[in-house]
This record gives structure tokens, sequence and C-alpha cells, in this order.
């Protein structure tokens, strides 16, 4: 099964709520290599308790990912 991964406080939207652009990216950027991860771990078959688990934990994770894009747009600039 896949590692749980632990997240500073958050805001309302799940992002944080307060960092610098830099904070953010680099935050992004772990999340992103979490995914990845978990990627690599997904359970065979798309069915079953161990399967719905990985794919809860993986659109915790895109959520968390699409809030801290949405964050560094209100912040401006490019976050590639």
């Amino acid at each position: 099964m896949a590692e749980i991964f632990e997240f500073p406080p958050c805001g309302d939207e799940g992002a944080p709520a307060a960092g610098s652009r830099k904070e953010l990216l680099a935050y992004l950027a772990s999340v992103e290599e979490q995914i990845d991860q978990l990627n690599q771990q997904e359970p065979p078959g798309m069915s079953g308790e161990e399967y719905e688990a990985w794919a809860d934990r993986h659109e915790e994770l895109e959520d968390l990912a699409d809030d801290l894009r949405d964050r560094l747009d209100e912040l401006g600039g490019s976050h590639d």
C-alpha cells in the first residue's frame, strides 16, 4: 500500500493560505513528486479496497496540486 504523506496546515481551499511564491513552487514540486511515486504504486486491477484507497489518495494529491496552481496563478506569473 502507498505511503501516507503529511502536509502542512492549509487554507480553506486546501493549498497553503500563505507562503512565498518560492515556497508554493517547492510545495507543488513535492506534491507532483508524490503523485509520480503513487502512480508507480498503483494496485493491479481497478477494484477492491486497496485500489479505492489508492484512488482516494491520488485524487487528494491532484486536488492539492490544483489548489497550489490556483494560488500561484493568484500571485501571478508562471508556475512551470
